[in-house]
């Protein structure tokens, strides 16, 4: 006997969120979801079965089941698997991707990657020079593995506009796209011909968004969930009267519709002084040294903020060769230091950098599955060693 087909509105799948702000909570979606993101995908970039892509996030992630499960069951992609971090730049190549999504830490360690074999005053020249412009522009992504790309997608967390810009001068266009598990990451999108750097875009076919008093962003998505797995009573929480999800970002919509995210609503620190901060926007202005993989601003009750750095683990190995001067690297990030500090509020500034001994990972929990830093375990770490580390009265600071 053929099992009844489901209906429209039956439970299809759970997702669970990254747990960046706390404990991971399962989010029920239909089979109409599904149906909703691959129609609105199509009419906003025309995939066809002859698409290729990379899949190398965790699976249960939402962009995973979004972007690989659903859409390539809809269109009939190819889809490639990487084998881990430690292969990524082969499997690019072996993939050779129509289609690349990628989060904000994995394009600035291909940006940073490329200006260290290749100097912006190198890249520079060679880019105006008419006869050279062209190749090696192309070159460039060939080696990344994105010469055949037509959609680069961004998400998840903000991507500094220098680094943007960088793209495009070599031909590709990011294009940021914003969502989460419970719209199933269907919500907004930068469509080609429309990007304003620093905004995510304007809505996906079918969504409704606005900003509330307290500017929180709040979505109306047809690809909304049906609740949070044996937790009948938190979906209530999450929603206005009217339908509305309470993302948790802060953020403006312009004149045309895009949207910029500016933080989150519980992300806001007070120091001892009394003064919030917004920490994102200071981490992405000192998101541009090249040993320098994570950051992380932070200080509630102290009297200023602090950041933190990790070191890429190349960067580590490094030091511990002696292929880079350790003396050397902190001048440069004092010098880092003070030229952020000069664009910001005095409130705003940076007490000093801690250089953490520790890797920041997935597996340790200080990561979440697309890289973004969960500010919760990270401050229980570090925050208690503030008092200490005041008392250096140092810049830069080695854990």
């Amino acid at each position: 006997k053929n099992p009844a087909l489901p209906q429209l509105d039956d439970i299809a799948t759970i997702v669970y969120t990254s747990g960046s702000t706390g404990k991971p909570k399962g989010v029920l979606h239909s089979f109409r979801t599904m149906i909703v993101i691959t129609s609105g995908m199509e009419e906003i970039w025309g995939f066809s079965s002859s698409e290729r892509m990379l899949s190398y996030l965790p699976l249960a992630h939402v962009a995973e089941r979004a972007a690989v499960e659903t859409m390539s069951l809809y269109f009939g992609f190819h889809i490639f698997f990487s084998e881990g971090l430690e292969t990524f730049q082969k499997d690019l190549q072996r993939a050779q991707p129509t289609i690349f999504f990628s989060v904000p830490r994995l394009w600035t360690k291909f940006y940073l990657g490329v200006n260290e074999k290749l100097p912006p005053k190198k890249q520079k020249l060679l880019f105006n020079i008419p006869i050279l412009n062209k190749i090696v522009k192309k070159k460039v992504l060939t080696q990344l593995g994105m010469n055949h790309v037509r959609v680069a997608l961004t998400g998840s967390a903000p991507l500094p506009p220098q680094i943007i810009e960088w793209y495009r001068s070599l031909g590709l266009e990011l294009l940021d796209v914003y969502g989460m598990s419970e719209n199933f990451a269907y919500s907004h999108a930068c469509k080609p011909n429309e990007v304003r750097v620093g905004y995510v875009g304007s809505v996906n076919p079918g969504v409704e968004h606005r900003i509330a008093d307290n500017g929180e962003i709040q979505v109306k998505s047809p690809a909304q969930m049906l609740g949070y797995y044996k937790m009948p009573d938190k979906m209530a929480e999450e929603m206005t009267d009217d339908g509305y999800f309470k993302t948790g970002d802060r953020g403006e919509i312009d004149e045309k519709g895009r949207l910029r995210i500016t933080g989150r609503v519980k992300e806001l620190f007070k120091t001892s002084k009394g003064k919030y901060v917004a920490p994102v926007p200071i981490e992405n202005k000192l998101n541009n040294h090249p040993k320098v993989e994570v950051v992380c601003v932070t200080g509630s009750g102290e009297p200023q903020p602090f950041a933190l750095f990790m070191l890429s683990l190349d960067a580590v190995k490094e030091l511990e060769k002696g292929e880079i001067d350790k003396d050397t690297l902190t001048q440069e990030i004092t010098d880092l230091l003070k030229s952020v500090n000069s664009t910001l509020e005095d409130h705003e500034v940076l007490d000093y950098v801690v250089i953490v001994k520790d890797q920041w990972t997935m597996e340790n929990g200080f990561l979440t599955p697309t890289m973004k830093i969960k500010r919760n375990i990270i401050e229980d770490r570090y925050l208690k060693n503030g008092e200490k580390w005041v008392a250096l009265k140092q810049k830069v600071i080695w854990e």
